[in-house]
């Protein structure tokens, strides 16, 4: 588990989870970039992907520092922009590299399983006790669009404006996808069923997260994003090593698979007509994780369930980061969009 030095921590104790069971002890990272206004009804909730972390902004690292920051399409003169580490990842959130305050061991595979539910709730926590009151708006990328649906259909009220980006409503595929990725961790020496703290080192887990953290990146399209900044797919090769290597210290393989876990139980579809704040949805031409071919049954579903829903697609060449990447495309679609609905 690795908080990040920007990060801040909110901390609370006995969080009963959706599926049974209880946290004994709840920690939530997060970031915030602006000033929550008086009233509490300026902030918007911003929710990162799958392996990502709160850092969204504040300098160039973050993963969306283009978005967000005064003058930008989250402006932090208008908004105080909230990013929380989702609890089962690995950026200082609980989840399964914690110490289990019932032995003082990480939970590692035994810690036990959490929802989107679970995740939103935590959220609210954090919310609360940071005075917010009517979020502005709930905006997420990837797994983030999942807790922003989510948020959308547990909390209808508490928002005027939700953007999932590159997302969908409902987890794709079953438990074969968290199978696969517990026997690719598997095949290392020293993975010992998931209990491979205190022997990272020398287990082969931390060269096989990085070897994984390569294959996604390629997937997302960010080999093509190197080579045009770098100037060669050798470079580009040599840059996706180096952040795979980079990310493999800070992740959990057993994070991968209890965020998997949670996302193939997801489903926002079913009670799409509980959404009230106006939505704008988003996707990449070319994202081949969320294909724009997903556009029209989103768009048929959101409007046939009463909700009041626009698209937006991004024409970009760099897959599921084109949100990242290509920014300036989608900016003043985004800018336009939170002016309208979001500004309290």
């Amino acid at each position: 588990m690795m908080l990040l030095p920007s990060s801040k921590l909110f901390e609370s104790r006995d969080f009963s989870l959706e599926l049974g069971g209880v946290l004994g002890e709840l920690a939530l990272a997060y970031e915030t970039y602006g000033v929550l206004n008086a009233a509490g009804d300026n902030a918007i909730l911003l929710c990162h992907g799958y392996t990502s972390n709160p850092h969204a902004a504040g300098d160039s690292k973050g993963w969306w520092h283009n978005l967000i920051g005064p003058g930008c399409a989250m402006d932090t003169d208008k908004f105080f922009v909230v990013c929380a580490n989702m609890i089962g990842s690995a950026y200082g959130s609980t989840g399964p590299g914690s110490l289990n305050p019932a032995n003082g061991e990480p939970y590692g595979p035994d810690f036990p399983d959490i929802t989107t539910g679970d995740m939103v709730r935590a959220q609210g926590m954090l919310l609360d006790e940071l005075g917010v009151a009517q979020l502005a708006a709930v905006v997420g990328f990837s797994y983030g669009g999942y807790l922003t649906f989510q948020w959308g259909v547990m909390h209808p009220d508490r928002m005027r404006a939700l953007v999932p980006v590159a997302s969908w409503n409902k987890g794709r595929g079953g438990l074969e996808l968290v199978q696969k990725t517990i026997d690719r961790f598997a095949q290392c020496p020293g993975w010992n069923g998931g209990h491979y703290y205190g022997n990272e080192k020398d287990s082969g887990v931390l060269e096989m997260l990085a070897a994984v953290r390569v294959d996604t990146l390629r997937s997302y399209g960010v080999d093509r994003a190197l080579a045009d900044k770098l100037g060669s797919e050798d470079a580009a090769t040599r840059g996706l090593e180096k952040l795979g290597r980079q990310w493999a210290k800070e992740f959990d393989a057993n994070s991968l698979v209890v965020l998997r876990k949670a996302a193939i139980r997801f489903n926002a579809w079913d009670n799409a007509a509980n959404i009230k704040a106006p939505l704008m949805y988003v996707l990449s031409n070319s994202d081949t994780r969320f294909p724009p071919d997903l556009a029209e049954p989103m768009m048929a579903h959101l409007k046939a369930s009463g909700v009041d829903a626009k698209y937006m697609e991004l024409d970009s060449p760099y897959g599921h980061r084109a949100p990242s990447e290509d920014w300036a495309k989608w900016a003043g679609d985004l800018e336009r969009f939170l002016n309208e609905y979001a500004v309290g």
